[in-house]
C-alpha cells in the first residue's frame, strides 16, 4: 500500500514538473517597440516616435546588429529620431534629413509627397547610398581597413560621412589625410559619423552611378 502511494505521488510530481517545464514562454514586448520587415527578415525596433512613449527615452540608439537594417536605423535615429515628417530648422527633411538638392539628385522633385511617403524616403536613402558608393568606390577600395588620423576606416563609415557632408567632403577628408574635415550647420563632424557608423555590412548596397527613384 505504501509503495503504491509512493509510486502515484512520484508520478503526479513528475507530470506537474513536465507540464510546467513545457509551459509556453511569453516574452512581453514593450509598447514602444514595433516590427519592421526588410530584405525578407523581420526585426524588432524602438518606435520611430519617442514622444509617444516617454519610457523609451533611456534608449540612445536602436540595437539592430551590423547588417544594413542596423545601419539605416542608426543613421535615421541620429538624423531625426526616425521621424518621417521631421523638418529641421534649416529645411532638411524626413527620416534621413535630405536637402532639396540631394533629393533632386536621386530623382525626387516633390518634397510634399516625399514627406508623406515613408516608402519613398527609404528608396531615396538606398539610392543615395548606391550613388555615393559609386562616387567613392576608389576611396573605399584604397582606405577600407586602414586608420586615418585616428579613425578606423570602413565602407559604412565612409558612406555615413557622405550622407552627412556629401561625397566631395569625404574625398577632401582623405586628400588631407583626415586633418581637414566637414562640419554641418549644427557642428556635427564628418569624423564623428565615420567613427560612429563604422563596421556595418553594406554589401547589400550596389554601387550605381545613376541610382534614382521616382515619386
Amino acid at each position: 500500500m505504501i509503495k503504491k502511494w509512493y509510486y502515484y505521488t512520484s508520478l503526479i510530481v513528475l507530470i506537474t514538473f513536465l507540464t510546467l517545464g513545457f509551459k509556453p514562454f511569453n516574452l512581453e514586448t514593450k509598447p514602444w517597440f514595433h516590427t519592421e520587415k526588410t530584405d525578407g527578415s523581420e526585426y524588432l525596433l524602438p518606435s520611430p516616435d519617442k514622444d509617444d512613449y516617454p519610457e523609451s527615452a533611456n534608449f540612445n540608439v536602436p540595437f539592430t546588429g551590423n547588417r544594413f537594417i542596423g545601419f539605416k536605423e542608426a543613421v535615421a535615429f541620429k538624423e531625426s529620431q526616425g521621424k518621417y515628417r521631421k523638418i529641421n530648422s534649416i529645411g532638411y527633411m524626413g527620416k534621413y534629413q535630405f536637402g532639396s538638392k540631394t533629393l533632386r539628385s536621386v530623382g525626387v522633385h516633390n518634397e510634399k509627397v516625399f514627406l508623406t511617403d515613408p516608402a519613398l524616403q527609404e528608396k531615396a536613402f538606398i539610392a543615395l547610398l548606391s550613388k555615393n558608393k559609386w562616387i567613392l568606390r576608389k576611396e573605399i577600395a584604397r582606405y577600407e581597413g586602414k586608420v586615418v588620423n585616428g579613425i578606423a576606416i570602413t565602407e559604412s563609415g565612409i558612406l555615413a560621412a557622405a550622407h552627412l557632408g556629401g561625397a566631395g567632403s569625404v574625398k577632401n577628408f582623405f586628400r588631407n589625410k583626415g586633418n581637414k574635415y566637414f562640419r554641418d550647420a549644427y557642428g556635427t563632424s564628418l569624423r564623428s559619423y565615420m567613427k560612429a557608423f563604422g563596421g556595418y555590412d553594406l554589401s547589400y548596397i550596389e554601387a550605381d552611378r545613376n541610382a534614382t527613384v521616382h515619386d
